[in-house]
């Protein structure tokens, strides 16, 4: 995996998100990426050579292995970051839409004429759904994944030793994981750095909802009270109207009786 192009397309998404998005991609750059890179990667090497069984018995060791280590799990948290920050790259291509089309209205209107976005980067109208419905995806994928280690593995935990029956070796035989306290440490971490990401994920699903009820509502005062102005105005108007003809009522029959 090429993660310098990785990092540079999360970057891209930066730009257009929320405090929450920022924490969230830090997180994942700091506590995910680079963790795993760094560390875990080295940590887990070769596991197959690293797990030994009390036996000769040709092929025991290998059943024994993808038995209890059906997806490894190093590939497994690159599958996930890699299916997690997919979404996020919608919001990129959805900018990058409005962009496209701001450049064509130009071409075609001309410099001068009025632009279709105020802001194309600013979350309004469709890049606001899209926005919302990235941030779902990434929820849900975190806590597929989430759940796939925990059924695959039966828990977060790494045993230092398991037991194995699977054909074909010839009875119960012990089986040892190498390095199995770093792993778990490394498990445990990744899992953290993983809930984490779906609080701040709720977090921000939760900011932005909140923020556009806000928006709304203020947007229904303004026009409340643009209404209630108008209609104020139309009384007092209609009340000089009145009154005026009231007055020239009058005048005319005061002249009249002068007159008279």
């Amino acid at each position: 995996m090429d993660w310098k192009t990785f990092q540079a397309l999360l970057s891209g998404v930066n730009k257009y998100s929320t405090a929450f998005g920022r924490i969230w991609l830090s997180v994942v750059f700091v506590f995910r990426v680079m963790v795993y890179v760094v560390a875990a990667e080295r940590v887990w090497g070769d596991e197959q050579k690293d797990f030994d069984c009390n036996t000769r018995q040709p092929g025991c060791s290998n059943v024994c292995y993808d038995f209890f280590f059906p997806i490894s799990h190093i590939r497994l948290w690159a599958l996930q970051l890699i299916f997690v920050t997919c979404p996020s790259l919608m919001v990129v291509m959805h900018v990058a839409y409005r962009e496209d089309r701001e450049k064509k209205h130009k071409k075609l209107h001309g410099e001068n004429c009025g632009k279709l976005y105020k802001d194309t980067g600013k979350k309004h109208g469709g890049l606001w759904w899209t926005y919302l419905i990235s941030l779902f995806v990434k929820l849900g994928i975190e806590i597929a994944f989430l759940f796939i280690l925990h059924y695959i593995y039966n828990s977060f935990d790494l045993p230092r030793l398991v037991k194995c029956e699977v054909n074909p070796c010839p009875n119960q035989v012990d089986c040892f994981i190498g390095r199995p306290t770093e792993k778990r440490v490394f498990t445990y971490f990744m899992v953290g750095a993983s809930a984490l990401c779906i609080v701040l994920s709720i977090c921000e699903i939760i900011y932005l909802i909140t923020k556009r009820f806000v928006r709304c509502a203020q947007k229904m005062k303004k026009r409340s009270k643009a209404h209630s102005v108008t209609y104020s105005k139309n009384e007092s108007g209609c009340f000089l109207a009145e009154s005026t003809f009231k007055d020239c009522l009058l005048r005319k029959v005061i002249k009249q009786t002068i007159l008279i």
